[in-house]
């Protein structure tokens, strides 16, 4: 219940109320918040309280307001993306590449959703992987997740021509993941090169990211070349810009 002889305000009194609870671990980050009915009942209040309460966190950055969804707790910032030796054979060797690689150097239990399927190429994916539109390409659709809430949408195309027979036609591509399997058959990756951007977030990706209004995404593009310049995958990944920083660093010489 609020005090109405405190002189503050109820509506922040209410937040102040749920913003305690978050910092308790009451509610966890990007755990949803009792519906609107409920609050009111809790607080005796009115709706349009409960609204204001809600509005007063959402600027506060303390929750995310997802419009027919309801109110979640506001994942906290931030994962930092270091490209140094995430791809390194040494780090996929010991199953610490990439995605994994963030987790280990910052504490976090990662865990990811795969759906595999196969589709005929369209003219950027023809483009980026220099064949023929219309040719079958193996997609491995990944949802990643720190500590249980979705930080990263992958997408990762292949010519079907390399991947056919291997493990990366699998959920679980095993140890050291698709790139160890293109190399054990026979792909010797040579280099990769990444295209950095920004934009808004289509209605899903702001969905599956639990992203308040305005929040922008960060696009990344990395293309995997073998020794001789073909290219073997192309992976569009979408990071919240407001979880996510990205850190590069390469030596001088």
């Amino acid at each position: 219940m609020v005090d109405r002889s405190s002189g503050v305000a109820v509506h922040r009194q209410i937040a102040t109320a749920l913003r305690d609870k978050i910092s308790a671990g009451e509610f966890a980050p990007g755990e949803k918040l009792p519906s609107e009915t409920q609050l009111i009942e809790t607080y005796g209040v009115s709706r349009e309280t409960v609204r204001k309460a809600v509005q007063l966190l959402e600027s506060d950055g303390v929750v995310n307001v997802l419009q027919e969804k309801g109110v979640f707790v506001r994942p906290p910032a931030a994962i930092t993306r270091l490209a140094r030796s995430r791809l390194s054979r040494a780090a996929r060797a010991k199953n610490e590449g990439a995605f994994l690689a963030d987790a280990k150097a910052q504490g976090f239990t990662p865990s990811t959703s795969v759906r595999v399927r196969f589709e005929p190429a369209d003219e950027r994916t023809a483009e980026l992987l220099a064949i023929e539109p219309g040719a079958e390409v193996t997609v491995r659709d990944r949802v990643m997740r720190a500590n249980g809430l979705v930080v990263q949408l992958a997408v990762s195309r292949l010519p079907r021509e390399f991947t056919r027979g291997t493990a990366i036609e699998e959920v679980n591509t095993g140890p050291g993941g698709a790139y160890a399997r293109l190399e054990e058959a026979g792909h010797e990756i040579g280099r990769y090169v990444e295209d950095t951007g920004a934009r808004m977030p289509t209605d899903e990706e702001r969905t599956q990211l639990q992203l308040p209004p305005g929040t922008p995404v960060l696009t990344v593009t990395r293309i995997a070349y073998r020794e001789d310049g073909t290219p073997l995958e192309m992976n569009d990944m979408t990071l919240p810009a407001d979880r996510y920083r990205l850190t590069y660093e390469w030596a001088a010489d």
